[in-house]
């Protein structure tokens, strides 16, 4: 009769901490500081000042502190064309970079119909206007009644 001779041993167990067990790792991908340095605030502040000096069309910020783990605030823009939208993108990347963020991340860009630019607490969609009405992202966030967390600003 063979026997498996790659029996798995038990090692010994390790004397115990007296200062009890550690705590789990923070989860690096939720941290509290977005991108890297700058607070929900401060980077909702930059991304605001880029768009409106990039010429966004109908910038809507959206508070989902509370509703959502993903993200603090919700950035959603349009621009008017497929390279206005990539152009608003990179700017806003570009600011946020030159600001002390780092590990920002974009999604979209190739075709510049919908781009994401996920800077920590603040998540930024920058749409054209067709592709903004098709989805409607902004009903999502938004109560049906008139309280709304959304603060539309002057383009």
């Amino acid at each position: 009769m063979l026997r498996n001779m790659n029996v798995l041993r038990e090692e010994p167990p390790l004397p115990s901490d007296p200062a009890g067990p550690s705590p789990p790792p923070a989860d690096p991908a939720r941290s509290a500081a977005p991108a890297g340095g700058l607070d929900a605030a401060a980077a909702a502040t930059l991304i605001l000042a880029s768009l409106e000096d990039d010429k966004a069309e109908e910038i809507v910020d959206i508070d989902v502190t509370g509703k959502s783990s993903l993200a603090d605030r919700l950035i959603i823009a349009s621009g008017r064309s497929q390279r206005h939208v990539g152009a608003l993108a990179d700017h806003v990347m570009r600011k946020l970079k030159e600001a002390g963020a780092k590990d920002l991340r974009v999604e979209g860009l190739p075709h510049c119909d919908w781009v994401l630019v996920d800077a920590g607490d603040v998540i930024v969609h920058l749409f054209r206007p067709e592709v903004r009405a098709f989805y409607g992202i902004e009903r999502i966030w938004t109560p049906a009644g008139g309280d709304s967390a959304a603060k539309p600003l002057a383009s």
